[in-house]
């Protein structure tokens, strides 16, 4: 399988090994491109754990697990990398309506102890 970040990569040898806790994302983009895998497979859990710690009372598993579930993911579209803890993208997916939608936004992300954490996100228009 292709992997759903858009990479032009097999799953396998793409966001895969990060999913499984095998590897940690090298870099803030890469950690991007796997937590859209993770709402595209969908794997609620990852997305928990890669949000930073003093961000985490803000999200929960659950609720990051349907979000992925109820819609269908479709492409990710890297605009920008401003910085190396900042990456800008778009979305694509269809939501439970059947509704095209896109979600665009500047992420900030932050390394702690040599690994990568989503921190929040800005929406643009």
């Amino acid at each position: 399988m292709i992997c759903p970040c858009c990479s032009g990569i097999s799953y396998n040898d793409c966001c895969q090994p990060y999913h499984l806790k095998e590897k940690f994302a090298p870099t803030a983009e890469a950690l991007m491109r796997s937590r859209f895998s993770a709402f595209a497979i969908p794997n609620g859990e990852y997305l928990w754990e890669t949000t930073s710690p003093n961000k985490r009372q803000f999200h929960n598993k659950k609720d990051l697990q349907e979000w992925g579930e109820i819609n269908e993911w479709t492409k990710l579209e890297i605009v920008d990398k401003p910085s190396a803890n900042k990456v800008e993208f778009k979305a694509y997916y269809i939501d439970e309506n059947g509704n095209e939608q896109l979600h665009h936004e500047l992420s900030q992300f932050k390394m702690i102890q040599n690994r990568w954490y989503y921190v929040n996100g800005e929406f643009l228009e």
